[in-house]
């Protein structure tokens, strides 16, 4: 206890990316349950809001022109266009609650996760397997909300995110929940162990033998 309040930890990013129709979101919701100190970045997009969305809540909602002014100046650790809008996660928000110890965890596809990689080399990027392809495609099915070739795109796009899925620091398969949850803390909780997030304990503690000689 006494290192912990000496050297308290740095924020860890954890990023989990996943092809549609893995489970992701469902463990994600379970990860957020359990675990507290997960603090929530705010992306920028260009699209409207919609419904009862607001401003700084869902997203911050900016112009096509600012949102192109703040990447030139390269404000976002991670961005994309998707159907003609533009979405962004800006790096300063992320640093300070990495410095006041809050970890932040990403819900993003692949695209961004690299990205955010090259960011913050420090985090934990986990994939999330589906068991086959053949389970893939039958889970997609059993939502019954998409068109046939809705689901024929998402296998497409599942392909090649999985060509990817080397890039990451962990995978792990999700055929059984439970299995797949208790996996998924585990790789949270020694991320929290890296070295870079408390960096000078190691460097101090040496000095002490140095102070005894």
């Amino acid at each position: 206890m006494e290192d912990t309040e000496k050297y308290p930890r740095q924020g860890l990013i954890m990023v989990v990316c996943a092809p549609s129709g893995t489970g992701k979101s469902t463990l994600i919701s379970r990860l957020r349950e359990e675990i507290s100190n997960f603090g929530f970045s705010i992306s920028y997009t260009t699209r409207a809001p919609r419904g009862q969305e607001r401003d700084g809540r869902e997203y911050h909602f900016v112009s096509r022109d600012k949102f192109i002014a703040m990447r030139s100046r390269g404000e976002f650790a991670e961005w994309a266009e998707v159907h003609g809008n533009f979405y962004g996660t800006a790096i300063k928000p992320i640093h300070d609650m990495l410095g006041e110890g809050k970890d932040i965890l990403f819900d993003i596809d692949v695209q961004g996760a690299l990205q955010l990689r090259k960011a913050f080399p420090n985090g934990v990027f986990v994939y999330l397997l589906p068991p086959s392809k053949v389970e893939l495609e039958r889970r997609l099915r059993g939502r019954g909300t998409d068109s046939e070739e809705t689901i024929v795109k998402r296998m497409d796009n599942a392909l090649g995110e999985l060509k990817q899925a080397h890039e990451f620091d962990y995978w792990i398969v999700n055929d059984d929940l439970g299995v797949a949850f208790e996996q998924l803390k585990a790789v949270y909780y020694a991320g929290c162990t890296k070295p870079g997030l408390r960096p000078e304990m190691v460097a101090d503690m040496i000095n002490t033998w140095r102070d005894d000689v």
